[in-house]
C-alpha cells in the first residue's frame, strides 16, 4: 500500500509507552488535521520497513516519517516535519531546526532512546 499523497506516514515504536503517548498527544494537538497523518507501528514490520528503505534497527532507534513525495525524514527532521503541520507548533519546528540547537537536541534524543532501549532489553 502506498501512502496517500496528502498524508505523512509516521513509523513509530508502538512497544514504547512514551511513543504511544506522544502519538496521542500529537493527534489531540492536530485536531481536525489528525487524519493527515498515518501512524504505522514498526513492531513486527521488518519486511515493510525494508521495502520502504528503512532499516528495522534504525526504525527502533529514531522516528521516521515519509512525506507526500515519498521522502523519508528521520530523527529530528521527522519531528520538524510533524511540528510544521500544526500551526502553533511551527515556531518550535523552526527553533529546533537551528543548527546548534538541532545538534544538541539530536544528541539528547539519541542518548534518551539508547537508555530507554537498554532498560527495556531491546538495544541491538
Amino acid at each position: 500500500m502506498s501512502a496517500d499523497k496528502h498524508k505523512l506516514r509516521v513509523y513509530y515504536d508502538g512497544a514504547c509507552p512514551i511513543c504511544v503517548r506522544d502519538r496521542r498527544r500529537y493527534e489531540q494537538m492536530a485536531g481536525a488535521d489528525a487524519d493527515q497523518v498515518e501512524w504505522r507501528d514498526i513492531t513486527g514490520r521488518e519486511a515493510e520497513l525494508k521495502s520502504q528503505g528503512i532499516e528495522p534497527d534504525a526504525a527502533l532507534k529514531e522516528l521516521h516519517v515519509k512525506d507526500e513525495q515519498d521522502v523519508i525524514h528521520r530523527e529530528l527532521d521527522a519531528y520538524i516535519l510533524l511540528f510544521s503541520r500544526i500551526t502553533w507548533l511551527k515556531p518550535i519546528a523552526w527553533l529546533i531546526s537551528l543548527p546548534v540547537l538541532k545538534g544538541i537536541l539530536s544528541w539528547a534524543y539519541r542518548s534518551w532512546v539508547k537508555r530507554r532501549l537498554i532498560k527495556e532489553g531491546r538495544w541491538r
